[in-house]
């Protein structure tokens, strides 16, 4: 099948392009910058070049295609309700393309933004107001009762492999600049983790076969305590690892105090039952002690 793919660049994207090509579909990537056209095209890929801005550019990609896999975010944590919006209107842009298709369109959403502290499942609903402006997921699921097979694919907070930019990098830095690796309280608040490249393949799963309307989680492991990989950092860097009291945890973390205190433990059982999904690639400590993410 012909598949449009947004974020084809990224970290997670770019895996979901490889997966795609090896598995003998046809790849159109959106692509930003002439780097990342070059990068996408070598993959033997077709490249679209815009942003999600660009809606007549991502109408015209996914009218072209059998379906859409979305990737793409914009990671403006300075103005985060922006990129929410950016990312509900790019959603509603393809969903109108594919309506009464029957065509798939696959989303990335993220554990992280459904509930905290309690066990998540794919049959867990997404708030609603959602606390946090980011919408993929309730936007790209209204379009299942249109003619659309559209599923939501909840990424774990961290997927982890060699070139990762996401949270863990965000830790690790964090620990470089304050001497120390460090968790909340005690650290038994949980992180889910999933390999990019087992996330990939799911995306593709989800793209070949996920009835309408589905929630799938991209999570490999159900949830590694916070005091776990702090520790675990502290290894890599030869660095002291400290528990935070309250009132040091700003000063710490800053802006990303909130993420440091997830507690998301998430379940993929159903996801692996509905799909045959089974992850293949090493869990988040065995990739960190492999030691690569800290030779930046």
């Amino acid at each position: 099948m012909r598949v449009f793919v947004t974020g084809a660049t990224g970290f997670i994207g770019s895996a979901v392009v490889r997966d795609l090509l090896d598995a003998g579909h046809e790849v159109v990537g959106l692509a930003r910058s002439d780097e990342g056209a070059a990068s996408l095209a070598a993959t033997g890929a077709e490249v679209a070049r815009g942003t999600l801005h660009d809606l007549d550019i991502l109408r015209a990609a996914a009218d072209a295609a059998d379906g859409v896999i979305h990737t793409a975010f914009i990671h403006d944590f300075a103005d985060f309700a922006a990129s929410g919006e950016a990312d509900r209107v790019a959603i509603k842009t393809f969903g109108e393309v594919l309506a009464g298709s029957g065509r798939p369109l696959v989303v990335a959403s993220g554990t992280g933004l459904i509930s905290q502290g309690t066990l998540i499942t794919e049959e867990t609903d997404a708030p609603n107001p959602p606390p946090i402006p980011r919408v993929s997921e309730q936007t790209a699921l209204e379009f299942a009762d249109r003619g659309v097979r559209a599923t939501a694919i909840r990424l774990a907070p961290s997927v982890h492999g060699e070139g990762d930019h996401g949270f863990v990098p965000q830790l690790i830095e964090f620990a470089r600049q304050n001497g120390a690796a460090a968790y909340i309280g005690e650290g038994a608040n949980v992180w889910p983790s999933v390999h990019r490249f087992d996330a990939a393949r799911l995306f593709r799963l989800a793209f070949e076969s996920a009835p309408a309307g589905r929630r799938l989680h991209a999570t490999d492991e159900q949830g590694i305590p916070f005091r776990q990989i702090a520790e675990t950092i502290g290894a890599g860097l030869g660095l002291p690892v400290k528990s935070l009291a309250p009132d040091e945890v700003e000063g710490y973390f800053g802006w990303f105090a909130h993420f440091a205190a997830i507690d998301n433990p998430a379940s993929s059982a159903l996801t692996r039952e509905w799909l045959g999904w089974r992850p293949e690639h090493v869990g988040l400590i065995e990739d960190l002690e492999a030691g690569h993410y800290f030779t930046k």
